[in-house]
């Protein structure tokens, strides 16, 4: 049965290696269960010897000796039974400290290709089977041709009996399965849908009481529900018409089983004490398919969420190959060929892109929205795998560093500042300490980060300061205070290469002193920065321009030389003379929106959000 479990496509060893570290607690188990069954004759030799030894002779020491051997038995039945559970407990535990962390970091790595934030819990119901009776169900399923020979040696008609009951058992159970497996399949289907569903409206509540669509959120949700509770009874209903007739006929079958063998016995073909032993043999013998088909939903979710688990690691390469320790980078970015297409589009978002930034060098990147700024800004940040082309940092490609490893290099500001639930200083250290980074070492991390990106006395005045807790989606700060808290976490330990994406969309004119400060003095201690704006105040005092069309670039170079080249192509309207382009102060807006350069209007236009 394990060996049937282990997935064998590529990408797929850590699930085959964490079911091979079970493989002893389900060897254990399969032994115990052995003697558990041998064990669950007690009762039917106990009767036997009673009605055929104690009664006909009335020896009371045979009874009481007979009595003494029974309980014994039947207590290491109960010590075994509960090992056995425990055994397959622990295995599930097991299977939890190896992979919830591997599927976490797998959801983590592969959310941009294929979401899949079903995982941990399609992982859950996985663990939950293997320590459920279903499993032990099937441990006990190989021993009912055991007991069917056991009736077969009281007598052969207790056998047949017993034979063609179990066999309509069977067809019952495989028909069983049939009818449920594809409404299950669309029960768990509908349920996972509807959780999703039920976790986006949570997490966009105000801006669904904001735009007036809370009861018509709710009514999809409910409609969703419906759906899939409709769907999930559907299937219990299914199976409960089985449950319900193998549950008749397995006491009709005891029952007649109980009138063959008086009859036997009457005949004087069995002894008295056959006849219990008959009832209780069939019972033993038809338990384990009874059992299976009430755990199968549970069962069938599993290998449907194992099945899942499969496919989610499955086609890719571990994340955790050994890769050779390289020397810290300077910060000498290049871009060579970079494409990136996103699933389901027609156009690519970025075609051949290529550009090279020297350590202390500062790079506005600047274009219409759907011009492909935020998608490079997530490949340089090393958020985004491109389908072609590399991204290297001092020369070797960002795959040659762990993930980790390369993001200690990377500080990358989001358009959407991304905070997470926790204080204000676990943030800003991006929750160093839960990765063994002792506590007075991120404290000094995220207070010299949030001095460097001017936010420092900003946190001061909070009520609880650094300590400040936030909540999912770091509530409890406005937008322009997260872009702060966010641009200190970018500059936390210092990094080589520094990726803001329009990092002033939400800033007053104070966060735009602020961060022009912060751009300046990452780049005066030797970071390359690459800064995407609409809002012309940051690139001000930037070393270089780079403008993207249609996921192409279509100028690159020097500031002022991209500028002047941007002037001599822009059309103006007949009879209004071309009006110079002044540079604005650094922290300041442009005095005036310059021609051919949308993206770069004043402070005046609302942030536009790239794409």
């Amino acid at each position: 049965m394990l060996k049937n479990l282990l997935p064998s496509k590529p990408g797929t060893e850590p699930l085959a290696e964490a079911l091979r570290a079970c493989k002893s607690h389900f060897l254990w188990a399969a032994i115990f269960s052995a003697l558990v069954n041998l064990l669950y004759l007690t009762p039917t030799l106990y009767m036997m010897q009673v009605y055929d030894r104690v009664v006909p002779t009335g020896g009371l020491m045979t009874l009481v000796l007979v009595t003494v051997v029974a309980v014994f038995a039947l207590g290491a039945l109960a010590g075994l039974d509960w090992l056995r559970g425990r055994l397959m407990l622990r295995a599930g535990l097991r299977l939890d400290r190896m992979l919830a962390g591997k599927v976490l970091a797998r959801v983590v790595d592969l959310q941009a290709k294929a979401p899949s934030t079903q995982a941990l819990r399609e992982f859950d119901n996985v663990r939950g089977a293997i320590g459920g009776q279903g499993m032990l169900a099937l441990f006990d399923a190989p021993w009912t041709p055991i007991y069917l020979g056991c009736c077969f040696l009281l007598h052969p008609m207790l056998g047949l009996l017993t034979l063609v009951g179990g066999g309509i058992l069977f067809t019952l159970a495989w028909l069983n399965e049939r009818d449920t497996r594809p409404r299950l399949s669309k029960a768990i289907s509908s349920q996972n849908q509807a959780y999703s569903a039920q976790e986006g409206i949570a997490g966009q509540a105000e801006v669904v009481r904001a735009l007036g669509m809370r009861q018509s959120s709710i009514a999809r949700q409910v409609e969703q529900r419906r759906q899939a509770t409709a769907a999930q009874a559907d299937a219990q209903l299914a199976g409960g018409r089985y449950s319900g007739a193998i549950k008749f006929l397995r006491l009709t079958l005891q029952s007649a089983s109980l009138g063959l063998a008086a009859y036997l016995a009457v005949k004087g073909e069995i002894s008295p004490g056959s006849i219990i032993a008959a009832s209780v043999l069939l019972s033993r013998a038809v338990a384990p398919i009874e059992q299976l088909v009430g755990a199968w939903p549970s069962l069938v979710q599993a290998m449907a969420s194992w099945k899942t688990l499969t496919e989610l690691f499955a086609g890719t390469a571990s994340v955790e190959r050994e890769r050779t320790n390289l020397p810290d980078p300077k910060g000498r970015l290049q871009v060579e060929g970079v494409t990136v297409k996103f699933p389901d589009t027609e156009a690519p978002q970025l075609r051949g892109v290529a550009f090279a930034l020297k350590p202390g060098e500062t790079l506005g990147v600047v274009g219409a929205s759907g011009s492909g700024k935020t998608t490079l800004a997530r490949v340089i940040a090393g958020a985004l795998r491109p389908q072609a082309g590399a991204v290297r940092l001092d020369g070797a490609e960002f795959e040659a560093r762990e993930g980790d490893e390369l993001a200690r290099w990377i500080g990358y500001l989001p358009q959407v500042p991304s905070l997470f639930a926790g204080s204000i200083k676990d943030n800003i250290s991006r929750f160093a300490t839960s990765v063994g980074v002792d506590q007075e070492t991120a404290d000094r991390g995220a207070v010299a980060a949030a001095q460097a990106a001017g936010a420092h006395e900003l946190i001061l005045r909070l009520p609880n300061g650094y300590d400040s807790m936030l909540g999912p989606f770091g509530q409890g700060l406005s937008a322009g205070q997260a872009q702060r808290v966010a641009l200190a976490r970018a500059l936390y330990n210092d990094p080589v290469l520094l990726v803001l994406d329009e990092p002033n969309s939400n800033l007053d004119q104070e966060g735009e002193a602020a961060l022009m400060q912060a751009i300046l003095g990452a780049a005066a201690r030797g970071a390359a920065v690459v800064v995407i704006a609409h809002r012309a105040g940051v690139l001000a005092r930037v070393d270089r321009l780079l403008m993207m069309r249609d996921g192409m670039i279509q100028l690159e170079g020097p500031r002022e030389e991209v500028l002047e080249k941007m002037r001599a192509t822009t059309p103006r309207p007949a009879g209004q003379p071309g009006q110079p382009v002044h540079a604005a102060p650094a922290g300041g807006h442009a005095p005036a929106a310059q021609p051919g350069m949308a993206p770069m209007a004043g402070a005046t236009q609302p942030p536009r959000r790239a794409q």
